[in-house]
């Protein structure tokens, strides 16, 4: 297995659990929905069912996009921040050449 497929694979785990820490503590049902569409594609991804390679990295820019917007509003690292960060990782972990 791809260290690429690898380092999605606990993204979308990490991203899953996220999402139902917001829905626990905070009773915050679109952060369950949202992280579980958002895993729901990427696990696509990683299938191989989206048959363009870059589809990943356009979900994962989104959400770039979306946890840079909740991080501006709130100035609170968690969970924005860390997400925010996470996702710029994988997001480059996975455009470098990994063997």
């Amino acid at each position: 297995m791809s260290p690429k497929i690898i380092v999605l694979w606990i993204y979308i785990v990490f991203l899953e659990v996220g999402g139902l820490m917001g829905f626990l503590k905070g009773k915050s049902k679109v952060s369950l929905i949202v992280s579980s569409v958002a895993a729901s594609l990427l696990i696509l991804c990683n299938l191989g069912i989206f048959a363009y390679p870059h589809v990943a990295d356009i979900i994962l820019a989104a959400l770039l996009v979306v946890f840079a917007i909740r991080l501006a509003k709130t100035h609170k690292f968690m969970p924005s921040g860390m997400l925010l960060v996470a996702t710029l990782v994988v997001l480059v972990l996975r455009n470098v050449h990994l063997s």
